[in-house]
């Protein structure tokens, strides 16, 4: 176990790690254990009752957040002709085609979430090793494989966000920054839980909602009571 510094030790004191908080308790909590000399940024970390070895138990999606993460994502749309335009007007920081397609595929990697219409798929599905691996894979799941390109800039840009279940089960998102109002950071909160209890797989048994945890960046884990949620 890593040892933690004493200024971490005196946060991690306040909270009672017996004890299951409320969400608005928590996040109160979240605010008063981030002690950072950065706005830090709020985590939610959820373990789902799933086995995440089946195709049928696999949960992945996005949610607009309604009062965003409070970091701006850049958003590299992956179009042509009237579809590149209509994503450039819509504030995508980078558009193009093949190459586009070629920066990537030598490593460019300085962008947070990629859109691409559904024609350019088959270039793009080469890149498949280098976005692949760090999530950044255009999904029609996820709404980032379509034409209305506009929307899905705009919505990104207003705060969507992408989950999934990891290889243990667990989905991990931002919420918001601690610098937010505790009312914004709970609405955020209830969106993503919500999101999740929408996408359950009709395969899941038992308890849905195992685990609920609530994080500052550099703060220790919150345990939310899950019984209510």
């Amino acid at each position: 176990m890593p040892k933690h510094g004493k200024a971490y030790r005196e946060v991690a004191a306040l909270v009672d790690r017996s004890k299951l908080y409320e969400p608005a308790e928590a996040i109160e909590l979240v605010k008063k254990t981030a002690r950072a000399k950065f706005d830090e940024t709020v985590d939610l970390a959820v373990r789902l009752g799933i086995d995440p070895k089946r195709s049928d138990q696999q949960v992945r999606g996005a949610v607009v957040l309604p009062h965003g993460t409070g970091k701006t994502a850049k958003v590299l749309v992956f179009a042509k002709g009237e579809k590149a335009r209509e994503a450039e007007a819509a504030g995508a920081d980078y558009v193009g085609d093949e190459d586009l397609i070629n920066k990537v595929a030598q490593g460019w990697l300085d962008f947070d979430v990629v859109v691409a219409t559904p024609d350019m798929m088959g270039q793009v599905g080469r890149l498949g090793k280098i976005l692949g691996p760090k999530g950044l894979m255009p999904n029609p799941k996820t709404g980032t494989v379509t034409f209305d390109v506009e929307k899905a800039v705009k919505e990104i840009k207003a705060g969507k966000i992408e989950y999934r279940t990891d290889k243990a089960g667990n989905v991990h998102v931002p919420i918001g920054k601690v610098s937010f109002d505790s009312q914004k950071l709970l609405e955020n909160f209830f969106t993503v839980i919500d999101a999740l209890k929408r996408a359950k797989p009709a395969a899941a048994k038992g308890q849905y909602l195992r685990s609920v945890t609530l994080s500052s960046t550099m703060g220790p884990g919150i345990r939310v009571n899950v019984a209510k949620l």
